[in-house]
């Protein structure tokens, strides 16, 4: 620029400088408006600045505070690149793309970072002092410094990780560290969980960061737990299977879909050990589903005699079972006697036919029969409440409660047709059950109770048509309530193959 005359040199400042301001200036508020960069009033100083610094320096200019020009525009333009590391790092990529919140303690570190190299170049550059005479002193403190924070570091940079990868957020359940634990806050230091129990625990990210981590509502909410029941290896292994099914199936807070498996594990020194696999949704709730599923086992083993065997080094001396009480039998052949459908028996065939029924109980919540299933017996609720719903508009709807004293499931009984439905227990509940075989049996020996039972089969049909027995002496409905009687005694014929 030697060549340039000092009127020349002078003109192009005088151009240049307002020219260069301008288009900086312009620059800055587009980021501004368009891009949401606070630059601030700093900006203008250091677009001033700029703007006398560059052109001097290439006109070669022998201004003796260009130096310290110079050194203002570095400092400057820290604030500048801080402004847009703001903007463009910490808001749109973290906090909007990623959804993760910066902590003020990162930002500011940064900030610090940039300034101190800004003053590094200025004094290097600009005044002649060595980086290296400059950073002995700031680098041994800087060792000491990383020596004693070397965790937190670590801790961040992991809850870095954390937030952006975000293999696990708030209310998730996870396997972490041997235990099953709800994640209830994480910052940038450690993630806080709580366990079934309530028990807080905080794990440091860097921690967190080592090891595996099992996420139980990814890539779903739904998901499969399990849990093992030791049992006796004389019982079928197909008939234990479908009772363990029915008992997760019927346990509240098991999903419906998938349905329940079990499968047979392993061989055991004194059983055999089985593994119910079932689906749930939320694990805060795994305690009282396995309780539940086990509760509904015990009453679903007791009643098809499978036993829960003792160690074989236990020595256990035990009596062939019993069906029950001996008042539960007294109890259930009193109520059959009361019941109209089987007043047509004598006390003599009534006596012979409870002791071949069967003793069964049931937990609360457990269904005894299902509408739609398939059924050829009949039940005597001996003790506890149960209550009868029918399916409607795609729910159960309570139609009817039942009490000790009470018999349901005749017509399945007498006649082999579906439950018309369900009933489950309220409370635990002891019932007699008779089925085909039993009353067939007692059919079979007293063949003239098939025209009876037609005929009680008849009078029940026209109380349920609403046609009162006290106008049974007109001819027609007579005859009518002769055709139903027939009719049934044909049915009865049949499905007890008499």
């Amino acid at each position: 620029m030697s060549e340039f005359s000092e009127g020349l040199k002078d003109l192009i400042l005088a151009l240049s400088v307002p020219g260069l301001y301008c288009v900086l200036v312009v620059a800055g508020r587009r980021l501004k408006r368009h891009h949401g960069v606070q630059l601030g009033w700093l900006y203008h100083f250091f677009a001033l600045g700029l703007a006398v610094y560059f052109p001097a320096v290439l006109l070669d200019l022998p201004w003796q505070f260009l130096r310290h020009l110079g050194a203002a525009v570095v400092l400057l333009g820290a604030t500048v690149i801080i402004a847009i590391v703001d903007r463009y790092l910490w808001d749109l990529y973290f906090q909007q793309k990623h959804r993760v919140k910066v902590p003020k303690f990162l930002t500011e570190v940064v900030r610090l970072v940039i300034i101190l190299v800004a003053v590094f170049l200025v004094l290097d550059l600009g005044y002649g002092q060595t980086l290296k005479g400059l950073l002995i002193a700031p680098g041994i403190a800087a060792i000491v410094l990383g020596l004693a924070a070397q965790d937190l570091l670590g801790n961040l940079v992991a809850g870095m990780a954390l937030q952006v990868g975000k293999p696990f957020v708030h209310g998730d359940w996870l396997f972490i560290d041997n235990r099953h634990a709800e994640v209830i806050e994480i910052n940038w230091r450690a993630t806080r969980l709580r366990t079934n129990d309530h028990i807080c625990i905080e794990i440091p990210n860097r921690e967190i960061a080592r090891q595996t981590v099992v996420n139980l509502n990814r890539p779903q909410r739904k998901h499969a737990m399990r849990l093992t029941m030791l049992l006796d290896s004389a019982a079928p292994p197909t008939q234990v299977k479908r009772v363990l099914t029915e008992a997760a199936a019927q346990a509240a807070g098991v999903a419906r879909e998938p349905q329940p498996k079990v499968y047979l594990k392993s061989f055991a020194d004194y059983g055999i050990e089985y593994e119910i696999k079932f689906w749930m949704e939320d694990f805060q709730l795994y305690n009282e589903i396995c309780d539940a599923i086990r509760t509904n086992a015990w009453y679903g083993l007791r009643r098809h005699r499978i036993r829960i065997p003792f160690p074989l080094r236990r020595i256990q001396l035990e009596r062939a079972p019993v069906e029950g009480p001996d008042e539960v039998p007294a109890a259930a052949r009193t109520i059959l006697s009361q019941q109209p459908l089987f007043r047509c028996l004598t006390e003599e065939q009534v006596d012979a036919l409870v002791p071949r029924a069967r003793v069964a109980y049931y937990g609360e919540g457990e269904r005894l029969i299902q509408q739609g299933a398939a059924g050829e017996s009949m039940f005597i609720l001996v003790e506890g409440e149960a209550s009868v719903a029918v399916e409607g508009a795609g729910s159960p709807q309570r139609v009817a409660a039942l009490k000790a004293g009470d018999c349901f499931g005749e017509m399945s009984l007498l006649t082999g047709e579906r439950r018309s439905a369900t009933v489950s227990a309220e409370t635990d509940c002891v019932v007699v059950e008779i089925d085909k075989a039993v009353l067939a049996r007692t059919l079979k020996e007293s063949p003239e109770l098939l025209t009876q039972l037609g005929g009680l089969l008849a009078e029940r049909q026209m109380q349920t048509e609403g046609i009162r027995a006290a106008a049974a002496q007109d001819t027609e409905l007579a005859k009518r309530q002769t055709e139903y009687a027939d009719t049934f005694a044909n049915k009865l014929r049949r499905f007890f193959e008499i």
